[in-house]
């Protein structure tokens, strides 16, 4: 795998929610190949979600996301600046989705990702050149070919 993979939130979320082993293993598969062939992106927003997310589970659970974070800050989170956000309300329009999804889209482009992992969006879905796909339909192997 060499073209950038943008990551969004809900696989970082199942990675770490054992209450549904199927999808955590299959996050978890993703996130592994991810480092290993070092590239995973992804941005400030879908860590903040991740942090808001996965830390409702108890005080416990808040030392191990953070710890997470601190280490997928090694992908350089893309920061949401005012050009990103002019960027996701311009996709918000053409495409009519949610503002959110919008801003992970602009997100993932302007780290120069070709895949999109999230289960939010259709699968196969082209957003001039950034590849939607469903990480619990897929797995790594199908963008390697």
């Amino acid at each position: 795998m060499t073209a950038p993979v943008f990551v969004d939130t809900n696989v970082l979320i199942y990675a770490v929610d054992l209450g549904e082993p199927t999808k955590q293993r299959l996050a978890d598969n993703w996130l592994k190949e991810l480092w290993k062939s070092k590239t995973g992106r992804l941005s400030f927003q879908v860590l903040q979600e991740f942090y808001a997310k996965a830390s409702r589970k108890g005080p416990s659970a808040v030392d191990d996301i953070r710890s997470e974070i601190r280490d997928l800050m090694a992908w350089d989170p893309v920061p949401v600046t005012a050009r990103l956000l002019e960027q996701g309300w311009k996709i918000q329009d053409r495409y009519q989705l949610s503002f959110w999804d919008s801003l992970i889209i602009a997100a993932a482009q302007s780290a120069s990702c070709r895949y999109l992992l999230t289960e939010d969006l259709q699968a196969g879905q082209d957003f001039d050149g950034l590849l939607v796909i469903n990480p619990f339909l897929s797995d790594p192997a199908s963008v390697t070919k």
